[in-house]
This record gives C-alpha cells, structure tokens and sequence, in this order.
C-alpha cells in the first residue's frame, strides 16, 4: 500500500494548480468541477465553508470522472471523520493543530497541514508530513518567503494558497520546493453563476498549462 505521502505526491503532480472552491449547490459543483477537468485540472478542494459543502464533496466524488476531490478547512477532528465519510480523497486543513495531526493517524486518507512559520513547519515535519500548504500565501510573505525558507526547510514541498491570481502563480511555481498552488481565480463566482462551463474550461486550460 502506498504511504500518504506517496498519494500526495501523485495528487500534487497531477497539474500544477488546485482550484479551491466553496458551493452551496451540489449540481453546480458537479457541473463546475467537470468544465475543471475537462480543462485539464482534475484535482479539486471544496472547502467546508457552506451548510452544503459535504452533499458537494460526495456528489463530485460520485459523479464526476476523473476528478481527485478534496476537503478543504478542515479544522476539528469531526470535521475531518465527516470529510473521509463522503469519499473525499486528500484534506487540506488551515493550519497544522495537535488534534489534526492525531486524528489524522485514524484514517488512510492524506492530510495537507498548513503552516505560515518555520516552527510550524518543523513540528509537522517531525511528524513526517513532507507536502504542507503555506497559507495565507501572499499575507504571509508571498514568493519570496518560500525562497527563502527553502535553505532551511529541506525534504518539504508547499502548496501555496491565498491571494494567488493567474499572475502571481508562476513566481511561486518557478520555486523547487512549491509543487503545485491553490487558488480560486480558475473558477470565478461569475462565470458559475452563469453557468459558463466552456469559460471555466478555458481557465483551466490556461493554468494547467503553467510550467513548474
């Protein structure tokens, strides 16, 4: 069996980008995380920031083909236990807590921890995470920080998010220890209000097609 690491190198290296997302509809999100893959990015968080986010997660994980759907803002125990029961496969928390690290143990379904600080990092690591999201990204010190962390931190690899748009992405990716980054701008709130799944393609299209 493959270690938790092992999958999340393979989710990672899947496409460059990870489209984090929140619905409060699951057709729409079935129907937005379809034009995603077929734009080329098919691995998708759905964050746990609506009353219907869990219905999204194991609606996209039912129903729609070739997708990696994956539990963003995962913050309790409870809330990860309720993530793994809908079918999602990774979790993606916001920071790194004790109580994360420990229920994550229960399950074989891979955990992101985020960090922002050296000391955050150092702990997870000494847990033997060797993927951490750095969030909130450019709050927290954007490209440069990465770069300069890396002399430090080796043996770790972040997926950056917060605040990163279609410009900024590359500064990030062009690092050795960024293998993929997460945001939201693939997937704007108007063009699924509208239901423009062939713009949200071309979106994708255009970030899966990033060098990193």
């Amino acid at each position: 069996m493959k270690s938790k690491n092992q999958r999340l190198t393979e989710i990672t290296g899947l496409a460059p980008v990870i489209p984090v997302l929140q619905f409060d509809d699951a057709d729409v999100a079935v129907a937005t995380s379809r034009a995603l893959v077929a734009g080329g990015l098919p691995v998708i968080e759905i964050t746990l920031r609506t009353p219907a986010a869990l219905k999204c997660i194991a609606a996209v994980a039912k129903h729609v083909e070739g997708a990696v759907v994956g539990s963003g803002t995962v913050m309790t125990a409870g809330m990860m236990k309720d993530c793994v029961e809908v079918g999602c496969q990774f979790l993606v928390s916001p920071g790194s807590t004790q109580e994360l690290i420990d229920a994550n143990k229960k399950y074989d379904i891979p955990l992101l921890p985020g960090v922002a600080t050296p000391s955050e990092a150092m702990a997870v690591m000494g847990e033997g995470y060797e993927f951490l999201k750095f969030f909130p990204a450019e709050q927290a010190g954007g490209a440069d920080y990465l770069k300069a962390v890396a002399p430090v931190l080796q043996g770790v690899k972040f997926c950056p998010t917060g605040g990163l748009t279609a410009d900024k992405a590359p500064d990030y990716l062009a690092l050795p220890n960024v293998v993929c980054v997460g945001g939201s701008w693939v997937a704007p709130k108007g063009k699924i209000a509208a239901g423009d799944w062939d713009g949200i393609s071309e979106l994708a299209a255009q970030a899966s097609a990033l060098a990193r």
